[in-house]
């Protein structure tokens, strides 16, 4: 089961406009074929599905553990959509049209399905589906899977973070761009362990390390690109049986920790959108649902 924590992975920077074109390229990164949903469903299911977890149990705890990881990547992207598209319109009377801005942009659908949220879909307005998802049953074919997943996200993050210099989406893409390093190397261990190839040597792909983006390179100054987190105050330790020895690239030291990272970011508070009757929660409503808790809690 899970535990949730009501925080974001990293500290979003609060946006000072809108990029509702940007948010529509980052919906890639939230329900493409290599995006945050894909990698989560992928690593969920085939965790839910694997075989022999006592005789093969770090291969296991590396696949629980990185799923819980990527709930948090899905959240992060989510919140990131949604921070860009806050503003694009303003309130008005019906018959101002006060959603004329979005009827020209990529992805109406942001504005007519949704509320100005991210919606799973991907840059195209396709909808995430579960024919992504690759639970073989077959240890080797599924790590491999990872593997070829984990560099196909990276891609698409590079490609998108070309895309847009929006500052939010770009904090998002740099972070992911390490944390989804991580996921790779993390894959090509376990793939090494079990069949002797060492696919590390073909990394990075794309050919371009993360240091060369100015997003992504203060979380590999601080040596997040080295660490793997169990996501689990107690369980998925046999990770670090898999996650040890050097970083291919600069050469230092894997470490594998219990539990989250030491940093955290709030979630955003998302203002009303009257013109998507967005909560649709009057001011008197509010004063009478007020009253009723108070009631119920005997104040």
């Amino acid at each position: 089961m899970f535990k949730r924590i009501d925080r974001l992975l990293i500290e979003l920077p609060m946006p000072s406009h809108p990029d509702p074109n940007g948010a529509s390229a980052v919906q890639e990164l939230l329900g493409g074929k290599f995006g945050e949903m894909s990698t989560l469903n992928n690593y969920l299911f085939q965790s839910f599905n694997f075989r022999e977890k006592s005789k093969l149990r770090p291969f296991y705890d590396l696949v629980a553990s990185i799923t819980a990881e990527e709930f948090g990547h899905v959240e992060l992207v989510a919140n990131t959509i949604n921070l860009m598209l806050t503003g694009t319109t303003r309130p008005g009377d019906p018959d101002s049209t006060p959603l004329g801005p979005a009827k020209n942009l990529r992805m109406s659908i942001h504005f007519i399905e949704g509320g100005q949220n991210s919606l799973p879909v991907d840059s195209m307005g396709r909808p995430w589906n579960g024919t992504y998802v690759v639970s073989s049953g077959n240890l080797i074919f599924d790590l491999l899977h990872n593997f070829y997943l984990e560099i196909g996200a990276r891609t698409h993050k590079m490609r998108v973070y070309e895309m847009t210099d929006h500052p939010t989406a770009r904090a998002m893409i740099g972070y992911l761009l390490v944390r989804g390093g991580v996921h790779i190397l993390a894959y090509a261990k376990a793939l090494e362990i079990i069949t002797g190839v060492d696919v590390t040597k073909i990394l990075p792909v794309p050919r371009l390390d993360n240091k060369a983006f100015d997003a992504a390179r203060p979380w590999e100054e601080r040596g997040e690109h080295r660490r793997l987190y169990t996501f689990s105050d107690h369980d998925y330790q046999q990770i670090a049986r898999i996650w040890r020895g050097t970083h291919p690239i600069d050469g230092g030291k894997l470490e594998a920790y219990a539990g989250v990272p030491g940093y955290s970011g709030p979630i955003p508070e998302l203002p009303e959108v009257p013109e998507e009757f967005a909560p649709g929660v009057s001011a008197e409503d509010l004063q009478r649902i007020a009253r009723w808790l108070s009631q119920q809690a005997g104040m």
